[in-house]
């Protein structure tokens, strides 16, 4: 095997795919990364691949191939050297058992993995549709954030995806906080009805990594849980993961109806003072909130402790309200909003608040909210 490339174009390929290898692979092969020099699809290209049996990558770039070939190295490896080589153009090609990467004045020898032992990639499923990857990475990052980070309850660790004909909606809570967003994209077949449970790291770090291309592919298997399988495609990258099992919290039921207070704040000023006034609480110490007409009262820290407050302009409908939140989960609603100003409802003190985005239209509805659970204080 023997190809060059651009050094940028490689570096970018290599990182990309390398970003899904395991840290500690349960076999020493999994730690490769499999570079297939050749012809595909009519042109000359490198193709490079990982695979840890539950997350798959696949790019391909342009190169000038001299001899077609396969061989399997260190994933980490590459990506280090690669990323650190001269920008020029960088040839590759097999000795025996090793690897020789030049690029200028620099020259690495890799030992190989043995390529026969390498799994076979999954095959993409069927294509379901397609979304505007901008979209699409801003939505999933919205809905991550409430994702579960405890691998004892693998179900709250993943997003649910819900396809009715031409709406998606996602869905993540870590049993504090649930967040929903839902987009319109453009499904293969108009009637379909589908629901996934993806790893939500798998798919935050996916939707941001394939903005390249204009859409973004999906391609849900049939099953649809258990053993299924989810793929995208975007920008001349492939990725598949497998599906969470168990079930999902019914969470349309947690979302109120109506509110009997309704306040608004500008985001960026209420982001700042949360984070300033939250600096004197204590680990797991809540921050109380207090809304009346045209004001805000933050405040954190209580008796012998340190203490802070702060106060916002804020408008109010409805009744007054006093409540508390975890700041770290506040802050995490309100990053997530795309509007300047966030939009918070109440029902009461002790039942769960809704943060959105004040809609562009008056009586527009908000396609992302952020359900978060009150604290209680101790009276």
């Amino acid at each position: 095997m023997k190809f060059r490339v651009e050094r940028d174009v490689l570096a970018d390929a290599v990182a990309w795919t390398a970003r899904t290898l395991p840290v500690r692979p349960s076999v020493p092969v999994l730690a490769g990364m499999l570079l297939d020099a050749g012809e595909h699809e009519g042109q000359q290209r490198l193709k490079l691949s990982s695979f840890d049996y539950e997350v798959s990558a696949q790019v391909s770039v342009e190169s000038d191939v001299d001899e077609p070939g396969k061989t399997l190295v260190s994933g980490r490896l590459l990506a280090e050297i690669v990323r650190n080589l001269p920008p020029q153009t960088v040839e590759i090609s097999t000795e025996g058992a090793k690897v020789v990467v030049s690029c200028g004045s620099a020259k690495f020898t890799l030992l190989t993995l043995p390529v026969e032992d390498y799994p076979t990639l999954p095959e993409m499923p069927q294509l379901t549709g397609s979304v505007l990857s901008d979209a699409f990475a801003a939505a999933v990052s919205q809905v991550a954030v409430a994702a579960g980070r405890d691998d004892t309850l693998p179900m709250l660790t993943g997003v649910r995806i819900e396809i009715e004909g031409e709406t998606v909606t996602l869905a993540s809570t870590d049993r504090y906080r649930l967040a929903v967003r839902e987009l319109t994209w453009t499904p293969e077949n108009p009637e379909l009805s589908a629901v996934a449970l993806v790893p939500a790291k798998t798919l935050a770090d996916t939707a941001k990594s394939l903005t390249g291309g204009a859409q973004v592919s999906i391609a849900l298997s049939a099953t649809g849980k258990g053993e299924g399988m989810i793929g995208f495609e975007g920008g001349g990258r492939r990725t598949t993961t497998r599906l969470l099992d168990g079930d999902f919290p019914k969470y349309r039921a947690l979302l109120p109806e109506t509110f009997n207070s309704v306040a608004e704040v500008q985001k960026s000023e209420f982001i700042e003072a949360v984070k300033r006034v939250s600096l004197v609480a204590e680990r797991n110490t809540p921050l109380r909130l207090a809304f009346s007409e045209g004001r805000l009262v933050l405040e954190a820290g209580t008796g012998d402790e340190a203490q802070a407050v702060e106060v916002l302009d804020a408008s109010l409908e409805g009744d007054e309200v006093q409540i508390a939140f975890n700041s770290t989960f506040l802050v995490d609603g309100l990053n997530a909003i795309e509007s300047d100003i966030a939009r918070l409802q109440f029902t009461t003190s002790t039942k769960p608040a809704i943060i959105t985005g004040k809609p562009a239209a008056e009586d527009g509805a908000s396609d992302y909210r952020y359900l978060i659970m009150p604290v209680r204080l101790s009276s």
